[in-house]
This record gives C-alpha cells, structure tokens and sequence, in this order.
C-alpha cells in the first residue's frame, strides 16, 4: 500500500518550481491558480527570493500549488492513502476529491492571507525541540508558557507562543534536547491563529465538498476522515489546533503502508518517515526528473486497478484506532446516510461511525471487539443491495 504526503511550511526554497515550467501546460496552469490564490505562483516559484517565499501571505498557497502540479503527473488511482502537513492538507484534500484544485487555491490563499494577519498581532514566535523525553519536552514547552504545535515524531516537537515564552524555552530546554529557534512569521496551529480560523469558518460553508474517495488521514489525530463537510471542518480547527504528524505516521504504520511519496518541495516528511518508519521505501520529488521514480514506485506498491470490483460499493473506515462495537444491524439491511454502523471504543472516548452513504449493508469487514487500525475498512454498502 502507498502514501502520498503533501509537505507544510518552511518546506519552500528559492526556484524550487522552475524545472517544472518546462512541462506543457505548467505554466498556464500557475496562472490560472494565481488569479484564484491572489499571490503570483509563477514569480514566487522562480525568481523570488528567500525572505519573500516565507511570507506566510505566499508561503501557503505557493505549496499548495507545487504539490497539485507534481500530482496532475502521477497516476493517483493506484495511491491508497492521502496526508499533508499543515497546508499540505489542503492538497491532500483536493487529491482526495474533496474539493477541486481550483476550490484548494482559492482556500490556500485566504489561509495564508488570514494567517499571516494574525502573526501581525502580536510578537510570537516558534521553535524546533528536537530530541528528549516526549512527556518532558511537553511539560517543558507548556511551563515556559508556549504550545507543541507540531508533534513531529522522530523526536522532533516544534513549540509555539509569545516571543517571551520561546525565549523561557530556549533558556531552560528539556533535558537531553537541542532548541532551534525557526526563523517564521508567527505562532501557527495556536490560539494565536483564532482570528485567522473565525474568517475560516465564516467561509466554510460555502466550501463544496464531496466524501474523499481515498484514505484521507487528519492531523488533528491521525484518523481518517470519511466526510467531505468534516474535511473542511477540520481543515478549519487545525488552524489553532496542533498538528499531530506523530499520529499520522502510527495510522500510516497501522495501515500497513510500505511506501512513500513526498510532493514537491519533498524532504521534510520523508526524512521524518525514515527515522520513525523502519524500512519504508520512499521517494521525494523535487522536479520532474523524480517522476519516473515516482510512478515505478506506485506500480510496486500501489493499488492495482485490475483487482478492483467490476460493481461499484462504498467502504465505510474507522475514525479511529481502538475496538469496534457495531450496532445490531444485520448483513442484507438496508442502512440510510447518517445511519448509526457502531462505535469506536478508544482510549478516551466513544467514537460514533456512521453510514455515508444510503443502501444496503452486505457485509461487515470486522466482528465485534476486534482490534482495528484508523482507516481500517470496516462495513461495505452497497447502493442497489447485494452485488
């Protein structure tokens, strides 16, 4: 099974898309998603310089933008399962099918413009905690006044707050780990951001949406999201909410997926992948010379359209990691949307799975109690009753 994984901030360098300019149709392409995102891609992507690529305002949908042109490249039907970083979920979102590319650009840019207003605020900062205790480094970062707004994994956890919390941080660091002050814009996936998420939600529910169609994995927990409106709801809260890119990597693990791709600029979540995921194969594309290792990797380890069923159904997956109790609904029922299927039962608390998708339930993928994975297949129903 295979990943593709969409990289977040501080991910950019300076030229990074010119090779990709070559490609027929790239450029016009660029333009397009310019005058949606409201920054101009093409500049940016080129000739722009270093301190210009980490205005958050062009930062955001500047990544957006490399990872859906890299992907317009690859055969996606044969990739299972869909994540990105920060921003990089929203190109995990538009590759899933929750909303178009052109939705995506659009979205990324009012992010980034909301995002970058809010930094102005106030003075706030972040930092790169790398190495430690994890319950140390959390206790630490929380007793200098400061956030863990990106758990890493790997050992790395990147604290955010107040110019006056980092600077606490960085003089009285966890044990046995190394503080690097990151030269951003401000305190993102913070309470900081709140006046960024307000503007978010106020736009929400405008957003068309449409149930992702692959395995589509949130940072907000690493669980898989199964409904297009709470794609975009999560995609809101995340945010002021701290990304969880340690949970994603244990879904990835759980799901059993033996390879990886990183979009463009690839590096970050690879590298990550390497130290945190044993004997992963994994492939980062940076121009397109990469593609071509790219697609020889999908043929490996992707889906193979061959054993797909000839009669369409929906797979209904868990939210969450932990033990399935379903609800007392026979093979053969017919289920509406919004129907309750059962329950996660998770080390905190109950986690309702519901039907997508109105038919009928022909078969359950999972018995009662059974220990499963976020994402895990777990009911099929089929639209016109048994295939």
């Amino acid at each position: 099974m295979l990943a593709l994984l969409a990289p977040g901030q501080g991910s950019q360098k300076p030229g990074f898309l010119s090779p990709w300019l070559d490609l027929p149709g790239a450029r016009a392409r660029l333009n397009w998603w310019s005058a949606l995102s409201g920054v101009d891609l093409v500049h940016l992507g080129t000739d722009a310089g270093d301190d210009e690529i980490k205005d958050t305002a062009k930062t955001q949908p500047l990544l957006v933008a490399a990872g859906l042109l890299a992907a317009e490249r690859l055969p996606l039907h044969d990739v299972a399962v869909l994540a990105g970083h920060s921003i990089g979920e929203i190109t995990a979102g538009a590759l899933a099918g929750v909303f178009s590319p052109e939705t995506a650009m659009t979205l990324a840019g009012v992010r980034g413009r909301e995002m970058a207003a809010a930094c102005a605020l106030e003075e706030t900062g972040m930092a790169a905690v790398l190495g430690g205790d994890p319950a140390e480094v959390t206790a630490a970062i929380e007793a200098a006044g400061a956030y863990p707004a990106n758990v890493n994994g790997a050992g790395q956890t990147v604290a955010a707050g107040s110019s006056e919390a980092i600077a606490k941080l960085v003089a009285q660091p966890p044990a046995k780990a190394r503080i690097i002050p990151l030269k951003v814009a401000g305190a993102f996936h913070t309470p900081y951001m709140a006046p960024a998420r307000r503007t978010l939600e106020a736009l929400a529910g405008g957003i068309a949406t449409r149930d992702p169609h692959k395995i589509l994995l949130s940072n907000a927990d690493g669980t898989a999201v199964t409904g297009g409106a709470e794609t975009v709801r999560r995609l809101v809260r995340q945010v002021t909410s701290p990304v969880r890119w340690d949970e994603c990597m244990t879904t990835l693990a759980d799901l059993g997926v033996t390879a990886i791709i990183e979009l463009p600029p690839a590096g970050t979540l690879a590298g990550l992948a390497k130290r945190a995921l044993k004997g992963m194969e994994v492939v980062t594309v940076n121009t397109p010379d990469d593609l071509a290792k790219a697609r020889d990797l999908i043929a490996r380890h992707g889906v193979v359209p061959s054993t797909r069923p000839s009669v369409p159904f929906h797979v209904t997956v868990s939210p969450s990691a932990g033990r399935f109790a379903p609800a007392d609904i026979a093979e053969g029922t017919e289920v509406s949307q919004g129907d309750l299927l059962g329950r996660v039962l998770t080390r905190h608390e109950p986690v309702d799975l519901v039907a997508g998708h109105t038919g009928v339930l022909v078969a359950w993928l999972v018995s009662d109690d059974d220990p499963i994975a976020a994402g895990q297949p777990l009911a099929r129903i089929h639209p016109g009753g048994n295939p």
